[in-house]
């Protein structure tokens, strides 16, 4: 490949990025954080509408009009129409520059638009609507501005930036039911990324990532995502760490101390030399009896003990072994 067909490659899918996402139609959520902004990407897609023809009507409620038009040239602007909640939201000023109704009324009136051809509508943001509305309230507001049945040529796109991080799962799980491409931004080594989700009708939904950087006249630049960080390697020179160093016991036996752990009788063990050793004054006898805690004598298994000349076995039965009852330990055979 030439580095000409890089380029081009590039830029083709720089290109479709942003008109797959702008070509379903219906509503597009962007998900950002506070580490991740997606005020940008909206406005990248907003200029690429602006550049279709559209008319672009935004509903602004967390920055200044003037703030938002900055860095879009004025063929761009010239195609914006800019609904303003920053400035006075609630009408407070009575000076007739808020929109009246506030922020309900505002989308309801973006329902009834009348503008010829398709129509861009762009929420900044989806978090503040939130904030002073209802989540089902809102969400019918979006329904009925999505859903519309536009005649031909007047398809009606919504973008709505959403906080993510100041939601809980319920409202964002609702607001991605709505919308027919979900984008969610992260990123890794100060690299941005896009994980898309696209719904498309009759078709099983479809995933796409791109690593992108927004250039200051809102252009998409595609990447190709963060190389990975290097592996540390050892030193050479660093000497390897015994694992044996630390143990609490020996790993290497003597022979003769091989010899003398082979020799020695465990405690669960039974052997006639430990029985009747020189230490042992007591001569073991082997009697059949039952052994299972809590029960009697008829109902017990069968199993064979070792019981002490000295200790009396003597019980009847209904009556509890001496070796059954709490704190008594018998040696099995």
């Amino acid at each position: 490949m030439t580095p000409s067909e890089g380029v081009g490659r590039g830029v083709e899918s720089v290109l479709e990025m942003l008109e797959s996402l702008l070509a379903l139609g219906g509503m597009v959520l962007l998900r950002d954080s506070v580490e991740w902004e997606g005020r940008s990407l909206l406005k990248a897609l907003i200029k690429k509408s602006a550049l279709y023809g559209e008319q672009v009507h935004v509903l602004g409620c967390e920055v200044s009009e003037e703030e938002f038009r900055e860095g879009f040239d004025s063929s761009i602007n010239s195609r914006l129409v800019y609904h303003d909640l920053f400035r006075d939201p609630l009408n407070w000023s009575k000076t007739g520059e808020a929109l009246p109704g506030g922020p309900l009324e505002a989308l309801r009136a973006l329902c009834g638009r009348t503008d010829p051809g398709p129509i861009t509508v762009a929420l900044d943001s989806l978090s503040w609507l939130l904030l002073h509305l209802p989540c089902t309230t809102l969400c019918q507001a979006l329904h009925a501005l999505s859903r519309q049945d536009p005649c031909p040529g007047k398809q009606v796109r919504v973008l709505g930036l959403l906080h993510e991080e100041l939601h809980g799962p319920g409202p964002v799980r609702t607001l991605s039911s709505l919308a027919q491409a979900e984008v969610t931004l992260s990123g890794a080594m100060g690299q941005a990324s896009a994980h898309i989700l696209y719904r498309r009708p009759r078709q099983h939904p479809t995933h796409q990532t791109q690593w992108f950087s927004i250039l200051p006249d809102f252009s998409l630049d595609l990447q190709g995502g963060p190389l990975l960080e290097p592996q540390p390697q050892p030193d050479p020179h660093t000497p390897p760490v015994d694992p044996t160093n630390h143990l609490t016991f020996n790993l290497r036996l003597s022979k003769k101390e091989r010899e003398a752990k082979d020799s020695l009788a465990l405690p669960f063990q039974f052997s006639s030399e430990k029985a009747l050793g020189p230490s042992s004054t007591v001569v073991p006898r082997v009697i059949r009896a039952w052994a299972e805690p809590e029960q009697t004598l008829g109902q017990w298994p069968y199993v064979q003990a070792v019981v002490p000349g000295a200790q009396e076995a003597g019980w009847t039965a209904g009556s509890t072994a001496p070796w059954a009852r709490p704190g008594y330990q018998p040696h099995l055979l």
